[in-house]
């Protein structure tokens, strides 16, 4: 990851650690740029895990919160998305506890609807009875898996950032990520062989 003129990273001032060094330094105001940044993910996320949209609120407000008040400890070894999602996951994996209940961000519409003008009435259908499908299949995923998959697909999170934010090895979030891809192969075939 290359940023500035010189390739250091933090040298250019549209990079997330040039701000984290500023807002570290005494520009707090410019925590907003982070948050405006990073906030649809950190609340889809806080979605994915409580399926509400005021829990996910207040997970995203609390997530941000505790960032801010750990921004001097981010030491910009990783991306500070991949130190922020570590953050969001932790924080989740925490109220869970309390609540445990996991809901997968496959469960959410994420903005897609039969009707998103991409193809013929019927295209659009099937499209969306295929979406619910995968939906489906993924809420039946051991929660370890769900997690893996949700970040890797739906995140578009490399294995290293995985690794990151839930603490999982790589060859770990692999196997479940083959594992999960196996089982939903296995079911959407199954329903396919329905009537």
């Amino acid at each position: 990851m290359m940023g500035g003129a010189n390739g250091n990273v933090g040298d250019d001032p549209g990079d997330d650690q040039f701000i984290v060094a500023e807002v570290v330094s005494g520009r707090k105001e410019l925590f907003r740029i982070l948050v405006q940044r990073h906030e649809q993910p950190v609340y889809g996320m806080g979605l994915s895990f409580f399926r509400n949209a005021e829990d996910a609120a207040d997970f995203t407000q609390e997530v941000f919160l505790k960032s801010f008040r750990s921004l001097a400890h981010f030491q910009g070894r990783s991306r500070f998305s991949t130190w922020l999602y570590r953050i969001a996951y932790n924080t989740a994996v925490n109220n869970l506890r309390r609540q445990k209940e996991y809901r997968s961000l496959a469960d959410e519409d994420g903005g897609a609807s039969a009707d998103d003008g991409r193809g013929s009435p019927e295209q659009d259908l099937l499209r969306a009875a295929a979406i619910e499908a995968v939906r489906e299949a993924v809420k039946d995923l051991p929660e370890r898996y769900r997690i893996c998959v949700d970040l890797f697909f739906f995140y578009d999170r490399s294995y290293q950032e995985i690794e990151c934010i839930t603490g999982y090895p790589v060859n770990t979030i692999k196997s479940h990520v083959f594992r999960a891809k196996k089982l939903l192969r296995e079911k959407l075939e199954v329903l396919n062989e329905l009537p």
